[in-house]
């Protein structure tokens, strides 16, 4: 019988547009660092960037070797990344930062397809090391399902050409 009633309750919240919720548990408030809040200082500033292809199923499509330049910065709780050189510009999601080890990942999205960068790199001084993988998903026009991935993986070496470029609101 009580099933009933709450069914007849829904049903008739539902038809009229509103909301009605039975017993929920509360609320939990936490407290914390946020995790952009964890990047070590040092990652801030300008990057000269070396890369080079280590594994692939697409040779045609990435390039052996690149040389970029990585500016990244923070602006309150959101951290940039921007490549003067290719004028790419795009805020990155931290996954997580363990000491000196930071994995991020970002997005771009062109013509459709999806391309991913997720880099993983360990600060040293000026210096830093890591992997950048990418993944590039392409998407059919019509019914936007995936039609083919190509991956990479790059070593990646980097050099601090500048200080930081921290902006905090």
């Amino acid at each position: 019988m009580f099933k009933l009633v709450k069914l007849l309750i829904l049903i008739i919240c539902v038809s009229m547009g509103c909301s009605f919720t039975f017993a929920e548990e509360p609320a939990m408030l936490s407290a914390g660092i946020s995790i952009n809040e964890q990047v070590p200082a040092d990652l801030f500033g300008t990057w000269r960037v070396v890369s080079k292809l280590s594994a692939t199923d697409s040779p045609v499509t990435f390039k052996k070797m690149g040389i970029d330049l990585w500016n990244l910065s923070k602006t309150g709780d959101v951290i940039n990344l921007c490549n003067p050189m290719t004028g790419a510009s795009a805020s990155v999601n931290v996954e997580y930062v363990k000491g000196n080890t930071i994995r991020f990942t970002k997005e771009g999205n062109y013509d459709n397809q999806l391309l991913t960068d997720t880099v993983e790199i360990t600060l040293s001084g000026n210096k830093f090391t890591g992997v950048n993988y990418l993944s590039l998903k392409t998407y059919s026009s019509t019914d936007n399902s995936l039609i083919k991935e190509k991956t990479a993986a790059y070593d990646l070496q980097g050099n601090k050409i500048s200080g930081t470029s921290i902006l905090e609101r």
